[in-house]
């Protein structure tokens, strides 16, 4: 009897709880149940990897990182790359020329979406293709840690355009600086671009060299420029912009306050298109680099450009590399500087220009009013032994022979350059302390706004432009920077 009552009770409550709720939501609700648990008590693996993601101890995390981009390599299936396994913490990853392709690209996406440490990424030449650029964007939405990006020679093409413009119009990353050349972006490329751009004030550093915009997307991109305040540098070198395009171009930049770098080398735009920009130089306070090298511009064009220096308080680099000028194109330029008491010039690039005894003498009294000033020009016509420039010498063992003949160290001669004892000064008061102290060394071509001087027991160095540092010297920079190569790390303000 005592063990039927028991039976009795439950049996009722299983009919009633099947007959009272007929909707059977109970009976769901208890089938569903048990799965759970099974499945909470089955796959531990995944419970453990969302803890990772989750957790805050720094150790714990990166051991996370690194986990989560093998899991995404075997997902994909792809083979994981040792280099960002070993560099997934660091703030500056260089994966070009890596071969990643959409899914090798898509693993990486995966594994950097909770990444805190990497501010630079690399992606140059990597067949990322449409799909890769798919998994960077969905990324992006993400982290906001990540600053620069570079994508560029991943023949993306119009619709990884259209991917990217997307993302711009509605970006709120942290991405400050994007590198997209040569991705045969052509026209409709542009249009999507400047269209996100026009509302997108994030962006501070693009680059769209190598690339095959002609004179309609100059239009697009001078009516982006005429609204946008965020844009910062702007590289449309190797592009087909021609006349048409850099004069619709400079119709935008003449009300851009924003623009500080330009750089629109190698589009053949020639007088026509120097005379547009003498006219920005003219109205425009903002940029302070811009390089037209290789644009067919004669003394005719230059002098346009010569007329707007006279009045500009803002440039500070013009480069001219390659262009058919003169020694009186040159003049006039330098002439233009002199009167100008406001010129904030520090670096003129005509270096392919062969100049004579009498422009050195007149450049030297520009200098003596502007001491910041340095021009590169390509050597001296009868030039007196007694005043050879060592321009093909290195300057290092030029240096050190000068000591050697005077008795005295390197660290001294420097010393005696700038009592101060500070290890950087600008390249006008360099050469000018050169010429004083040494006599026959003339600190010819440096081409940057300072120089920086390291001297160590064992070593002498002299770098142009670099954080001070015991390295070997640069060589000369080339026109452009090479497509796909890496450069250092760097936040845009």
């Amino acid at each position: 009897m005592d063990n039927d009552e028991p039976l009795e009770p439950e049996t009722k409550d299983e009919s009633d709880s099947v007959s009272a709720p007929q909707s059977s939501n109970e009976t769901l609700y208890c089938e569903a149940e048990a799965p759970v648990v099974v499945e909470k008590e089955k796959p531990a693996q995944e419970s453990s990897e969302t803890d990772l993601e989750i957790e805050d101890t720094e150790k714990f995390f990166t051991t996370g990182q690194k986990e989560l981009y093998l899991e995404a390599c075997k997902l994909v299936g792809v083979v994981p790359v040792s280099y960002f396994i070993r560099n997934m913490e660091e703030p500056y990853v260089n994966l070009n020329h890596h071969g990643l392709g959409p899914k090798g690209t898509k693993a990486i996406a995966i594994a950097l979406v909770s990444n805190t440490t990497v501010l630079t990424l690399e992606l140059a030449d990597n067949c990322i293709m449409k799909e890769g650029i798919l998994s960077l964007v969905e990324m992006l939405q993400e982290n906001y840690y990540l600053q620069e990006m570079n994508v560029s020679d991943n023949d993306l093409g119009l619709e990884g355009a259209r991917i990217l413009s997307e993302f711009l119009q509605n970006n709120t990353s942290s991405l400050l600086s994007l590198q997209l050349a040569g991705n045969n972006f052509k026209e409709e490329s542009a249009e999507l671009f400047c269209q996100a751009l026009s509302n997108n004030y994030r962006i501070k550093s693009l680059d769209l060299s190598h690339n095959q915009f002609c004179h309609k997307a100059g239009e697009y991109l001078g009516q982006m420029l005429a609204i946008n305040v965020g844009l910062q540098s702007l590289d449309l070198s190797w592009n087909h912009l021609y006349i048409r395009g850099v004069v619709a171009l400079c119709n935008g930049l003449r009300s851009n306050v924003s623009l500080k770098k330009l750089d629109l080398s190698m589009n053949s735009f020639g007088n026509e298109g120097a005379a547009a920009l003498g006219e920005v130089l003219r109205l425009n306070s903002y940029l302070t680099y811009l390089d037209l090298s290789s644009n067919n511009i004669t003394n005719d064009g230059l002098s346009k450009i010569s007329r707007a220096l006279e009045l500009n308080e803002s440039l500070k680099v013009l480069k001219l590399f390659l262009n058919p000028i003169s020694m009186d194109g040159a003049l006039l330029l330098i002439l233009s500087i002199k009167r100008n008491p406001k010129s904030r010039m520090e670096d003129i690039d005509i270096s392919n220009v062969l100049v004579s005894e009498q422009f050195v003498k007149i450049l030297d009294g520009v200098c003596a009013i502007h001491p910041q000033l340095d021009v590169i020009y390509k050597s001296v016509q009868a030039l007196s032994a007694k005043k050879t420039l060592f321009t093909g010498t290195n300057p290092v063992k030029l240096i050190q022979s000068y000591a050697d003949q005077n008795k005295i160290s390197v660290l001294d001669f420097f010393r005696s350059l700038n009592p101060s004892g500070e290890t950087m000064m600008p390249v006008g008061e360099f050469r000018k302390a050169m010429i004083r102290v040494g006599g026959c060394l003339v600190a010819a071509g440096t081409g940057c706004a300072c120089v920086h001087v390291c001297v160590t027991e064992t070593r002498t160095s002299i770098s142009q432009s670099f954080p001070l540092g015991c390295e070997k010297p640069a060589d000369p920079p080339p026109l452009s920077r090479p497509r796909g190569t890496a450069k250092p790390p760097s936040i845009t303000p």
